[in-house]
């Protein structure tokens, strides 16, 4: 059920049920943090393997602490400036913290999004809201209700309607961990911003933490599309799927060996903001159509082109 209601989203939230929220990024699948019954819908409802952790949000930095949670003073800086928003700290758990949320770590993920209806409905509530994004594990993230909708269905109890994510991925993540601070997944703030705050960090993440991971999204495979997806040079792959019907996912450019109806270009005017809201949709839509191979181009390794090809990369792996 898709509606605008926030008692009603309040009610379920209580009562230990799904509801599908809205945040600047991407729709979260919440549940009550601090209760383990509700936190393992989250993981049935999207098939989601419990060793991969989920995010905890809220509407306020004093509402972590109250749960015993220690922030460090870089994270306090970075908050000042960015929280609200597209940003996701990870530090060490407090006893307050299920274990069920952390998949078993020593470290938890908490936010605070930058949506009007989340920051309203999170205040009115005294728990955290773990919520990982609204859809099938390993799938395209949900930009809008409707999107919820088709992929999880009855799953949900209610699915509270904020309109279309005005960033379009989801927000990147920095370990508070070690000594020095470091992006476990590049996402909707860029690594400039970041270090315009605190100074560099550490940003040559692998894949080290894909079997046991200590945030979430840090799975090598993740937000696939149905089709096979190419990430590369455009121009050669398409004369190499020749045979093939053929999507094409772009900055900027067109290619005139494709069939126009076929070609989703992310951004006419060459702004990085503009594609990665695009991105999801556009994979959802190519998802729809009748073609072999999607081919995507790599974007400048700039902002948040990092957060782009990291998505379309991890898309690719089959």
């Amino acid at each position: 059920m898709i509606g605008t209601d926030l008692n009603k989203a309040i009610n379920f939230l209580k009562q230990g049920e799904l509801v599908a929220i809205p945040t600047e990024t991407v729709y979260g699948l919440a549940a009550n943090a601090f209760d383990e019954k509700a936190v393992l819908k989250i993981y049935q409802a999207k098939n989601r393997p419990q060793f991969n952790p989920l995010i905890i949000h809220s509407n306020a930095i004093e509402k972590f602490t109250s749960w015993g949670l220690i922030l460090p003073e870089k994270l306090l800086q970075l908050a000042t400036r960015f929280s609200p928003g597209p940003l996701t700290y990870v530090i060490p758990k407090s006893n307050q913290i299920p274990d069920m949320v952390t998949a078993g770590t020593d470290a938890v993920a908490i936010r605070i999004p930058n949506h009007p209806i989340a920051l309203k409905l999170l205040s009115e509530l005294d728990f955290p809201l773990a919520a990982p994004s609204a859809n099938p594990s390993g799938y395209v993230s949900p930009t809008n209700a409707l999107h919820v909708q088709e992929q999880l269905g009855e799953k949900v109890s209610y699915i509270l309607d904020g309109g279309e994510c005005n960033v379009g991925l989801e927000s990147t993540i920095i370990s508070f961990l070690d000594n020095v601070p470091s992006i476990l997944r590049f996402g909707g703030l860029s690594l400039e911003a970041i270090e315009s705050v605190i100074g560099k960090v550490n940003s040559s993440f692998n894949n080290q933490h894909a079997i046991s991971p200590v945030a979430p999204g840090m799975l090598s495979r993740h937000y696939a599309t149905k089709h096979k997806l190419i990430v590369g040079d455009v121009e050669k792959n398409i004369l190499q799927s020749a045979s093939q019907k053929i999507a094409i996912i772009s900055f900027h450019k067109k290619y005139n060996e494709v069939v126009e109806a076929h070609q989703f270009i992310l951004s006419k005017n060459k702004n990085l903001e503009e594609a990665a809201q695009k991105l999801f949709s556009v994979m959802r839509a190519i998802d729809k159509l009748d073609v072999d191979v999607i081919l995507a181009e790599e974007f400048p390794e700039i902002g948040l082109g990092r957060a782009i090809n990291d998505r379309l990369k991890r898309a690719s792996i089959k």
